[in-house]
């Protein structure tokens, strides 16, 4: 009970940290809304086929828009975050405290969770109030657990990615390599029927980023029948998220570097 204490402390201590950047804080849940009218301006709100079945541009780019919401709160934020933290020596004095290194951790994940799901509603809100992309219903539950999957995989590789970072003056090119090519080949940016060609599918098919946005195009297709699952695509996002959560493991990044 007491460690549960200290874990929820620690989320208020994230959620204050957070409050007290207002600059910080509205730039990071106005992102996802700029890029949903940037992408649905510049494309327009044509018909996108997703596998045979039909949907509005608005309503790809909302599943999208949620898609990058995962990987900027998840990967990129807890990443960038993580390796500052390290190099101003705030993980070693954290561990020479009475907080339990997980604690803190657990506390540091949860909050990032927290705020991807709150851009994740507000994304879905203002599609549904600005374009009229229709709710996810029947497929709600596929929906919540593409998130989750999605969620661990990408804090995983976060935490990942963070221990081959040499130092914080690195972090913003090497996480931002890392992921945005991946962006723009895996549904996410562009469209799944502009033909790219053959080889940038087999290409992305190997990352995690496009079984994360085909899942919720399956999540979020009015017209899906059933359930939805996508037990391939969450498959490979919980293979991926457990090779990083082994690196991280493996390779604990805690002090700072030379």
């Amino acid at each position: 009970m007491r460690t549960l204490g200290l874990v929820l402390r620690q989320l208020k201590y994230e959620e204050r940290s957070f409050r007290r950047n207002p600059a910080a804080a509205f730039f990071t849940l106005a992102f996802p809304l700029i890029f949903l009218v940037i992408f649905t301006a510049i494309f327009g709100n044509r018909d996108v086929d997703l596998g045979g079945r039909v949907v509005s541009g608005a309503t790809f780019y909302v599943s999208a828009i949620v898609a990058l919401t995962v990987v900027n709160s998840c990967y990129t934020s807890l990443a960038m975050s993580w390796v500052y933290n390290r190099d101003a020596g705030v993980l070693k004095r954290i561990r020479g405290t009475p907080l339990p290194p997980w604690a803190f951790l657990f506390g540091r994940i949860a909050y990032v969770v927290l705020v991807m799901l709150a851009l994740t509603v507000i994304v879905v809100a203002f599609g549904r109030i600005a374009y009229g992309v229709a709710l996810p219903g029947a497929t709600l539950p596929t929906v919540l657990v593409t998130l989750a999957v999605g969620a661990f995989a990408f804090c995983a590789l976060g935490l990942a990615i963070a221990t081959v970072i040499p130092n914080a003056d690195a972090a913003p090119a090497i996480v931002n390599a890392s992921i945005l090519p991946l962006l723009f080949i895996s549904d996410v940016f562009i469209p799944p029927d502009v033909g790219a060609p053959v080889w940038v599918g087999h290409v992305s098919a190997v990352f995690p980023v496009q079984h994360l946005s085909e899942a919720l195009q399956t999540g979020f297709n009015p017209f899906e029948s059933g359930a939805g699952f996508e037990p391939v695509h969450l498959g490979v996002l919980a293979a991926w998220g457990v090779a990083g959560l082994i690196v991280a493991l493996r390779f604990p990044s805690w002090e700072p570097r030379a």
